[in-house]
């Protein structure tokens, strides 16, 4: 996941790239860069010179979920604007486009003094990077900036956005092609789903950004990606970029441990019992299903790649293999007297930290009840930010912000509107006997709480599951909220002490971890004599491979592309294996227009590549070498969810629709015919 400035040292000719490398990416020029923009937490493209945006149907789940009732089920039936008036809001989303970058390494590092305890050095980074953010978004009225950690207490960048607020949903096919196959084939090959949706980004009449409005007009990309309905072959090179989250390739082996032995089985546990309650919520109440849907299909995701992760790291052995280099890393450092001084410790006291976290693990339930129930997180979002904002503007958390304010709350607001409380309660009720569990490690915490068998009449008294007083809490000081004697508010504020107290146990890990991982690049540098690159950090990427099967096990071997039969074949009529009757006919009838690949004689549906991706990959651009889309990312194998630890070609697999299938699904199937035009595909 290569940053997008170290591009050219690549040779991404002798790959298969067509373009130079300045098409690719220029800062001084347009170029392919600027037709691609981050989608909320995913990647997107534009593919028209109206701002219209193709990225995943999972990625505008939220949007199609939010807008859905039992009357207009968007969600089970797909969504369509005829025009651009028929365009919906995506509530709560927003389109960024990276306009340029700077190293400021040498001004966020000034701000440490010697003395500084690790708490202080993580707060004099984090106000640092804060100032020089508002001051970027000062002389660049309208634009966004954000300061990423590139390497962690070594370098730090300065990203200029375009930032686009006004987003809205044009089309989405139905979640039985969105999300064909559910969580039996998340994170599987081979696979089946048409994982697309397509979003417009809109400006105010003057192109600068606004609040969703009426009279806004359609955003004009200075780039738009061409759409190549040809698509792919196997054996083509193939490049994505794109936003990936966060990868952990520069850990130690105690972090590795630490999430094998501690936080992935913690996550798996956890996410499972909430998906079961939500499931069982929403069973017989179409209605109460739509409410968890968003909710639920986000915590299956990271519960799978959990699964995934931990599978991988124990077969794999990584935390072995981690360990044994850095045995050699720390025999290198012995080897030299000043090394030695300077860095005989170093593993030993990243190790110390990871094993303190793991004496407290107890604290993960601690950490969980405040977002497991819903209600408990909109009390400490609410209380928190009448905290944070008694605050100047630059001491405050991150998001409470003046330039972050208006976001967390309309995020706040849209999970106020999808609350249940029965399944909130049987969420807390659970939350409250895991806090229980660790008996004298919680004692002081569980006095805080409601008895389990107050929780009817506490339920009834609160009043957070009302949006009007979530709304007017928002401009009340934390003693009027105290004064408002809400039960769920008292408990919070009951709480905040100890909230408070792990915050600042968790920057001083924090500033201690990024002194120490500092050092160790340094030293890994000087052993290995090799540039590192930097983790991901949701900042612009690019990686490049090939269309390309592998082999998971002994004797089987998966090919790259799937088709539309292979499709129709697992279509049982049971969810999540159910396919509306219109494509399971046009497939028996052949009607498969230009877009039939002619080797397979059919609609391919998704390929596989060895490129390297992880979360915030879903909805980056498939471009071929002439720079094209050909498919849009949507998933790892099961086998490559490990990436985020360990990269390795032999089994690390992206997964992709074919953009042959989604036209075809777009135009012939569903007959959004005027988008395919808005392409350029006729």
């Amino acid at each position: 996941m290569y940053p997008i400035s170290e591009i050219g040292g690549l040779g991404l000719a002798d790959k298969g790239l067509k373009l130079t490398v300045e098409d690719v990416f220029n800062a001084d020029q347009t170029c392919l860069v600027d037709g691609i923009c981050k989608v909320n937490g995913c990647t997107g493209s534009f593919v028209s010179p109206r701002g219209l945006i193709i990225t995943n149907h999972h990625c505008a789940y939220r949007a199609i979920q939010s807008s859905s009732s039992t009357g207009k089920d968007y969600l089970r039936d797909g969504f369509q604007a005829k025009s651009l008036g028929d365009e919906i809001p995506a509530q709560g989303y927003t389109v960024r486009i990276t306009e340029s970058f700077r190293d400021v390494s040498d001004n966020v590092l000034s701000a440490i003094t010697p003395g500084m305890s690790y708490t202080e050095r993580t707060k004099a980074i984090e106000q640092r990077q804060k100032v020089l953010e508002k001051n970027a978004e000062k002389e660049h009225e309208g634009q966004r900036a954000e300061v990423a950690e590139m390497f962690a207490g070594r370098t730090y960048v300065l990203f200029l956005y375009t930032y686009i607020q006004d987003v809205r949903l044009v089309f989405a096919p139905p979640a039985s092609v969105g999300n064909f196959g559910g969580e039996t084939d998340n994170w599987e090959w081979p696979r089946h789903t048409g994982d697309f949706s397509f979003m417009r980004a809109y400006v105010a009449p003057d192109g600068s950004t606004a609040e969703y409005s009426k009279d806004n007009v359609p955003y004009q990309p200075k780039r738009f990606i061409q759409v190549e309905p040809k698509g792919v072959d196997e054996g083509d090179y193939v490049m994505l970029i794109g936003y990936p989250g966060r990868t952990a390739r520069h850990k130690t082996a105690s972090f590795l441990d630490y999430e094998q032995r501690v936080r992935l089985p913690y996550v798996v546990d956890l996410y499972q019992w909430q998906i079961e309650q939500m499931q069982q919520a929403g069973e017989k109440d179409r209605a109460v299903a739509l409410k968890h849907s968003s909710r639920m299909k986000s915590l299956a995701n990271v519960e799978k790649r959990s699964r995934g992760q931990l599978k991988g790291l124990v077969q794999k052995e990584i935390v072995a293999t981690r360990a044994a280099a850095e045995s050699k890393l720390q025999a290198f450092i012995d080897s030299d007297a000043n090394r030695r001084e300077k860095y005989g410790t170093l593993l030993e006291e990243i190790d110390e930290v990871y094993a303190e976290m793991e004496a407290k693990q107890f604290e993960l339930d601690i950490q969980n009840l405040r977002s497991a129930s819903r209600l408990m997180y909109f009390a400490f979002t609410i209380y928190d930010s009448a905290v944070e904002r008694q605050k100047a503007d630059v001491e405050r958390e991150t998001p409470y912000m003046d330039r972050n304010i208006d976001l967390t709350r309309r995020r706040l607001m849209l999970a106020v509107e999808d609350y249940h409380a029965p399944t909130d309660r049987n969420i807390l009720e659970g939350m409250l006997t895991r806090v229980r569990s660790a008996g004298d490690k919680t004692k002081k915490i569980v006095a805080q709480l409601p008895p389990e068998d107050s929780l009817a009449d506490y339920y009834a008294k609160t009043s957070l599951g009302d949006p009007g007083f979530v709304q007017s809490c928002f401009d009340k000081t934390p003693q009027q909220l105290e004064a408002l004697e809400d039960p769920a508010l008292s408990t919070i504020i009951r709480l905040y002490p100890k909230y408070l107290e792990l915050r600042e146990q968790s920057k001083s890990r924090e500033g201690k971890l990024d002194q120490l991982y500092g050092d160790l690049v340094t030293v890994k540098q000087e052993y290995l004599k090799q540039k590192f690159v930097p983790d991901a950090n949701a900042t612009l990427r690019l990686t490049f491979g090939h269309v390309k099967g592998y082999s998971p096990e002994d004797a089987v071997y998966k090919s790259p592309i799937t088709t539309l039969g292979g499709a129709v074949a697992k279509a049982t009529g049971v969810e999540p294996f159910v396919m509306p009757q219109t494509i399971i006919d046009k497939h028996t009838q052949r009607d498969f227009g230009q877009f039939m690949h002619p080797k397979l004689n059919d609609v391919p549906t998704a390929i596989l590549y060895d490129t390297d991706t992880t979360g915030g990959n879903s909805g980056s651009p498939i471009l071929n070498g002439d720079g094209r889309l050909v498919g849009v990312n949507f998933d790892r194998a099961f086998e490559a969810t490990i990436n985020d630890f360990a990269w390795n070609e032999s089994y690390s697999r992206s997964i992709g629709v074919d953009i042959r299938y989604a036209l075809w699904l777009t135009g012939n199937v569903f007959g959004a015919n005027h988008l395919l035009s808005e392409m350029g595909v006729e």
